[in-house]
């Protein structure tokens, strides 16, 4: 089969073999120009059948149509850009034909043979011979699927960004508002005609006017602002608690021309942390008081009992009043093992702190019931040690040390007491009250305590699974 398409040119149709094209005085060459291009391209004769197509437009429509039997497009199934079937004679290709004329960036979509659909520009152009009788068309169809992912992704991020409950804005380098969402208009006030194209410093108290300048100069840095808490103010005036993040904004060259900040109102999160700081003050002062009850009846119930067994008991009381002030100041329910130990041996402020040697893991944190038994036993030990044991006389210490180790899925912690350079240390004969509670305090399911009475220094060890 032979297709004229001009009056000194011609193409010989051969199935899944098209051969060199000569049309429109682009000579011999012609197929290995179209071959080149990525972008997809093929011809048809007058009445619409393809005549050739490029690999681009084989690998597009995801098969190879016959040639001289396909008409206008070599999609398998068309579509309109709202998802309607499209027939192949309403296809762009179809209508520059029969309209005999160009058009330019017709959208469509094509849906491969396995199902997949690519949406496309078309801009097909007739040809004519020098008669201006229509003699084919040619048509190139660009893949806009990367396009439309991303108009996709752009309008997801917009409509999330629109519907955010926190206050989203952007700006430029100068600090001019750029963008404003919703949630920027509840949170400070201001519609976003009133602003965008005003400084953000609309929204920085005086006693916070410096932050905007360091803002900005780590954004032109390439540096992200990561989260921290500050003040901003209103439209009318007022002030609101926002944690603040901001990043970077840059082009397709990737050069940074502005921010994005993201506000947060953590009004009510504050005002809640004031009233829990309120209530632990409360709590301190109810357990200061209770203790000191404590104290003033047991010395007028053990008004028999000797002057060192009141201030032993007077000590017990301070060290767990200690132990709870610690939990309460930093933490409901647990606090940090280094804490506790500086808590409980700062208590012995008469003995020199160099003669404690502590060494740990600042991170291991313990629960309120086994910080509130260990801080005891420290007391315990140290009221010992500085009665008969290694800080009795001028040159004994305290090594104070611990350490954790990975446990199935949880930590296994390992705290060891030892005293060294005081005097030989011996059993007692009988276990008195500070034993027994070195020994009890911390017992459980979970945790192990060993008190070994080596001649060289008491060695104290305490195992537990946090």
């Amino acid at each position: 089969m032979r297709t004229i398409l001009s009056s000194a040119t011609s193409i010989d149709v051969v199935p899944n073999d098209p051969p060199d094209i000569e049309f429109a005085g682009l000579g011999r060459d012609a197929r290995a120009l179209l071959e080149a291009l990525p972008a997809a391209v093929y011809l048809t004769d007058a009445d619409g059948s393809i005549v050739y197509f490029n690999e681009a437009a084989a690998e597009l429509w995801g098969h190879r149509p016959a040639l001289g039997t396909s008409s206008w497009c070599g999609s398998w199934r068309l579509f309109w850009p709202d998802g309607r079937p499209m027939a192949h004679d309403e296809c762009p290709m179809a209508v520059a034909l029969r309209e005999r004329r160009q058009i330019r960036g017709a959208e469509a979509a094509a849906e491969r043979p396995d199902g997949t659909r690519i949406p496309f520009l078309a801009f097909p152009t007739p040809i004519f011979d020098a008669e201006r009788n229509l003699v084919g068309g040619i048509n190139m169809l660009l893949d806009v699927s990367d396009r439309k992912a991303a108009d996709k992704a752009g309008q997801l991020l917009a409509a999330l960004v629109e519907s955010s409950q926190d206050a989203i804005v952007s700006k430029d380098l100068n600090g001019i508002i750029q963008t404003w969402n919703r949630g920027a208009e509840r949170l400070f006030g201001y519609a976003s005609e009133e602003a965008v194209g005003k400084p953000v410093s609309i929204l920085i108290p005086d006693d916070h006017a410096d932050e905007e300048p360091d803002i900005l100069r780590r954004i032109r840095s390439g540096e992200r602002v990561e989260t921290y808490e500050t003040v901003r103010r209103r439209k009318d005036g007022s002030l609101v608690d926002v944690s603040l993040t901001v990043s970077p904004v840059k082009d397709q060259n990737g050069r940074i021309v502005g921010a994005s900040k993201i506000a947060r109102d953590i009004t009510e999160r504050k005002r809640a942390e004031e009233q829990q700081k309120l209530l632990v003050r409360e709590i301190k002062h109810r357990i200061k008081n209770t203790l000191a009850t404590v104290q003033a009846i047991a010395r007028q119930t053990l008004s028999n009992a000797s002057r060192d067994e009141l201030d032993a008991f007077a000590g017990r009381l301070q060290a767990l009043a200690g132990a709870h002030d610690l939990l309460t100041s930093e933490n409901w329910n647990r606090a940090p093992l280094s804490d506790v130990v500086d808590r409980a041996i700062g208590a012995f402020d008469d003995v020199a702190t160099e003669r404690f040697l502590v060494d740990g893991q600042n991170e291991v944190w313990i629960d309120a019931e086994k910080s509130s038994g260990l801080t005891m036993v420290l007391h315990e030990l140290a009221t010992n040690a500085i009665k008969y044991g290694a800080l009795s006389n001028d040159s004994g210490r305290v090594e104070i040390a611990w350490e954790t180790r990975p446990e199935k899925d949880r930590l296994h912690l390992e705290f060891r007491w030892k005293e060294i350079g005081g005097p030989p240390v011996k059993a007692p004969a009988r276990r008195g009250f500070g034993s027994s509670l070195i020994e009890r305090a911390i017992q459980g399911e979970s945790s192990t305590t060993r008190l070994d009475f080596d001649p060289d220094g008491l060695r104290f060890t305490l195992e537990m699974t946090l």
